[in-house]
């Protein structure tokens, strides 16, 4: 039972096997039953499997998990009221990530530790252990994963029955000579500790004056209590002053120096800290009924109903948290909550100062890496994006008709990082989009004319215009290309022979390029474009890459000053509509408005029924942007009392605003 490195097959997917869910329930009958989720996948007599094995020598129900497949929004709540022991084996990958198959599980419980709605106190009652597997050459990201999922499920509330073990490959690190042999410690401990909670026993409690992770208990407990497994079980009250999250959990961390009993002299300084836990427990102990019906729980009420999921208090609050759509919807009638966001191409030309990826994304003048194919790049991304919704499943406040909704993708943004243009099969993918009915918005950084020529219709075209004149254009989007401004103007004018609708997207720095007016305008003349979008950049943090900092974010009347300036420069254009939450403006060409009426929505049946009839012909039957317009609404219209919300949505307003903070 002894697996050597060689079996490791960290990429395989894991087979799942499942007991019976009434096996499980029957395993109640001895006092405990087990699960073991697992993230390694190892190809024979793996660790998952020994550790399985021990365990059903104690005639305990188990059952193993490959993370996976395991939804944690659906089962890690049944977890609290159960009488199972989690043991979660899992491994670091490259630079700190999990594998594959636990990515999902990882960074849905990473969010779910720092978000209110799920509490303290969400996975209360849990049972846990981990296990994790790295190696130490790596020291910064030495069982990283196993870490953070001890740290985020202690954040949730949920109990260590016992501290998390470390297996190294390293075998001159190891702590017992190797992987396997820190796996066979680790789990002898963990036996021991079930057997213990088997029999009903558990550690006499310290009372909460013991120094953090390091209990009296472990000396004066139990003769049967295994050393070094010190963390009280789910019949010992959760300690406020229990060891910090992510400190103080590994083996090598309890250490037997001498302690502070109860009986111990305190010193005056730490009379606040001992006051402070004891309000707590009181406080905790007042609203420990009120707290465990915030939550979702699988318990039921006396009459065998199922519990509300949150009271009507919390229901209320969470229910205004409406910040409104986006602007895509305001502007062009977009459902945001069908709007998949998505790129066939990490790469780009650019390395723009307010990049929201902080330059982590590759960057080349040419395609030159490996290449998916259009086929596959859909199906994941439509399948990313329907988890991504199911993630608000359950969550108070989303309304079932929109979360059915959002699981049909409707809309296409090709623009989440990177030139999708650069993309070699570019137009073989937005002809799958258009297949699946689905509207196409592709952003260009306008450093790639030819392609601009050759891409087949979109439902909307965009290219970023960050900048007005050469010297600002390479202060702040820094191209990559030697010709990079001859390249931009070339793609203006591309941009002018397209039929479809066409939009410049203006990001405004501030003190960087905000006073290039006369600049800008000339640049519309070029491209000739149907719509301007000019939006206030977004602050996305401190980065080694870009000195941006918040005093370059413009205030939204500032934006909307510089509207009404570049407009009077520009007499064929007005501005058409605003999204005020968003901190951004449409200018629209004078041709959308029709009769004194502003068309700047589509008609995405009417798109999907040109783009079929363009299709079938070869390409010979062509059409433009006014086939396909829509009448924009009232409330989106600039000079609204709504600027820009939908009145369809409830809208959260702050109290006691004392300025404006439109913008921000």
């Amino acid at each position: 039972l002894d697996p050597s490195l060689e079996m490791w097959d960290l990429s395989s997917p894991l087979i799942s096997l499942w007991i019976n869910r009434f096996y499980i329930y029957m395993g109640f009958a001895f006092g405990i039953s087990l699960w073991i989720c697992v993230q390694i996948v190892i190809k024979k007599q793996g660790f998952a499997t020994i550790l399985a094995e021990a365990v059903t020598s104690l005639d305990l129900p188990v059952a193993i998990i490959d993370l996976k497949e395991y939804d944690p929004d659906d089962h890690l709540v049944e977890e609290v009221t159960s009488k199972n022991v989690c043991v979660f084996l899992v491994a670091t990958y490259t630079d700190g990530r999990p594998t594959e198959s636990a990515e999902w599980f990882c960074k849905w419980l990473e969010e779910a530790s720092s978000d209110f709605r799920f509490g303290k106190t969400y996975l209360k009652g849990m049972r846990y252990a981990v296990f994790g597997l790295g190696n130490s050459a790596y020291a910064s990201y030495f069982n990283k994963v196993g870490k953070n999922i001890d740290k985020w499920l202690w954040m949730l509330g949920a109990h260590r029955v016992m501290t998390r073990g470390e297996g190294d490959c390293d075998v001159v690190r190891s702590k017992h000579g190797s992987i396997e042999a820190d796996f066979r410690a680790w789990k002898t401990k963990f036996i021991y500790r079930l057997q213990a909670l088997c029999k009903g026993e558990k550690k006499k409690s310290c009372g909460g004056n013991c120094k953090k992770g390091k209990c009296e208990s472990n000396q004066h407990g139990s003769e049967e209590t295994e050393p070094g497994s010190h963390t009280p079980d789910d019949l010992h009250p959760r300690d406020t002053e229990e060891e910090e999250p992510g400190e103080n959990t590994s083996e090598e961390e309890f250490g037997t120096e001498d302690h502070q009993g109860l009986n111990s002299v305190v010193d005056v300084e730490d009379l606040g800290k001992i006051m402070d836990r004891v309000k707590k427990e009181k406080k905790e102990k007042e609203q420990q009924e009120e707290k465990t019906s915030l939550f979702r729980s699988t318990g039921k009420n006396e009459d065998g109903e199922r519990r509300a999921m949150i009271t009507p208090a919390l229901r209320e609050a969470l229910t205004k948290q409406g910040r409104g759509g986006c602007y895509k919807h305001t502007f062009y009638g977009i459902e945001s909550h069908r709007c998949m966001e998505t790129t066939p191409s990490l790469a780009c030309a650019n390395k723009c100062v307010f990049c929201w990826r902080h330059h982590t994304n590759p960057v080349g003048t040419e395609w030159r890496w490996k290449m998916d194919q259009p086929e596959v790049i859909l199906k994941e991304a439509m399948e990313n994006h329907q988890n991504m919704i199911k993630q608000f499943k359950g969550v108070p406040g989303v309304q079932a008709e929109r979360f059915e909704e959002g699981m049909t993708v409707k809309h296409c943004a090709l623009s989440l990082v990177g030139e999708p243009i650069m993309y070699p099969e570019i137009n073989r993918f937005l002809k799958l989009l258009h297949h699946c009915k689905i509207s196409s918005f592709l952003v260009t950084n306008a450093q790639f004319p030819m392609e601009i020529r050759n891409l087949k219709p979109v439902t909307q075209l965009y290219v970023s215009v960050d900048a007005s004149t050469k010297d600002s254009l390479k202060k702040i989007d820094r191209p990559l290309f030697k010709d990079f401004w001859q390249r931009f103007l070339d793609s203006l004018k591309a941009l002018a022979a397209k039929q479809q609708r066409t939009v410049y997207r203006l990001t405004l720095v501030k003190a960087w390029n905000v006073d290039e007016l006369q600049a800008y305008a000339q640049l519309v003349s070029l491209g000739n474009p149907d719509f301007i979008e000019v939006k206030g950049v977004t602050y996305c943090g401190e980065s080694s890459a870009s000195s941006l900092t918040m005093a370059n974010v413009p205030w939204h009347e500032e934006v909307v000053r510089f509207v009404r300036e570049l407009v009077e420069l520009i007499p064929d254009y007005e501005i058409s509509c605003e999204h005020e939450h968003s901190n951004c403006l449409l200018i629209a060409h004078k041709k959308f408005k029709i009769d004194g009426e502003w068309w700047t929505w589509i008609d995405y049946n009417r798109f999907q029924e040109l783009i079929q009839e363009y299709e079938d012909s070869g390409g010979s039957k062509t059409f433009s942007a006014k086939d396909y317009v829509a009448k924009t609404p009232h409330w989106a219209l600039f000079g609204a009392n709504e600027r820009g919300f939908d009145p369809k949505d409830t809208r959260y307003q702050r109290k006691n605003r004392a300025k404006d903070i439109s913008g921000c």
